[in-house]
């Protein structure tokens, strides 16, 4: 079992920048794919980032393509998604969660264990 917790959300204004954090206990995640998802009011859950055990592939949605960046620190068993240039249309509950195979790992169904989800709004 992977007990995972969000941190780092809150509100920002348009153009600025967070970085939200996902710490796991209960079990190492060195050897999982990884992925952030967000969630609008009255939208479906949507993926965000993706990124292999290692760090050395990641993924994003086109809406999110470079201005967000996904990284791990192993070592500190934690996952990050620093954002940048954000937008309101970003204003979401942001999650992690452990996915079962990377390959795959772009819609919810593909992922295992989920954090509580961290509030993130953006102001215009």
């Amino acid at each position: 079992q992977v007990q995972l917790v969000e941190s780092g959300g809150g509100l920002v204004q348009a153009g600025g920048s967070l970085r939200l954090s996902c710490a796991a206990s209960g079990r190492t995640i060195s050897s999982y794919a990884m992925g952030w998802f967000r969630q609008a009011p009255g939208k479906e859950r949507e993926f965000v980032a993706k990124i292999n055990w290692s760090g050395s592939s990641t993924d994003y949605a086109d809406s999110v393509k470079g201005r967000f960046t996904i990284s791990r620190d192993n070592a500190r068993n934690t996952v990050y998604l620093e954002m940048n240039s954000l937008k309101p249309e970003d204003t979401a509950v942001y999650y992690c969660a452990v996915a079962r195979y990377y390959s795959t790992a772009v819609v919810p169904a593909s992922y295992n264990y989920w954090g509580q989800g961290t509030q993130v709004t953006v102001s215009s």
